[in-house]
């Protein structure tokens, strides 16, 4: 595959395997900008879905199998593409907002709230996540340091909320 194939998949790679379809976010990681944030978005979508049918605890309790499949999916994908961390790979991103969705307050300002926080400590990387970003490679690394995120932003969330209780 060639350097330029490796920045920016194809709609026939995504659907050459079902892991590029998972890891590249259902087709969203192959948005021509901001990928990430457009996996962001489509984890909105899943998750009003996903609460048709399931209580927030029952989306908690999927998200360990979500997580497992990405560590597969982008395993995979990142070796099919020949970058671990490729940007298109935003399956991270779908399930670690996920996450943060089933613990953020009702109301338009909580979720905007988390969306830029989330949003914004996955771009930036603060201490630890830049670390474990550059030294876990493969599957496991991709997902782990949006999980990283998904706990800063949480934290945050709940320091707001204590702080005007």
């Amino acid at each position: 595959m060639s350097a330029r194939a490796a920045l920016r998949p194809s709609a026939a790679f995504l659907l050459a395997h079902p892991a590029h379809f998972l890891a590249l976010g259902l087709g969203t990681g192959l948005a021509p900008l901001a990928p990430g944030t457009v996996g962001t978005l489509l984890a909105i979508v899943l998750y009003a879905m996903l609460t048709r049918w399931l209580s927030p605890l029952g989306v908690l309790a999927l998200l360990p199998a979500l997580y497992a499949l990405g560590v597969w999916a982008c395993g995979r994908t990142g070796r099919d593409l020949g970058v671990a961390d490729h940007p298109g790979m935003n399956w991270d991103e779908i399930v670690a907002y996920l996450l943060v969705l089933a613990f953020t307050p009702a109301g338009i300002a909580w979720q905007v709230a988390a969306f830029a926080l989330f949003r914004a400590f996955d771009v930036v990387k603060p201490p630890p996540i830049r670390h474990f970003d550059r030294a876990l490679k493969g599957g496991f690394g991709v997902m782990l340091d949006d999980l990283l995120a998904a706990g800063y932003t949480l934290l945050v969330l709940a320091l707001a909320k204590a702080a005007l209780a």
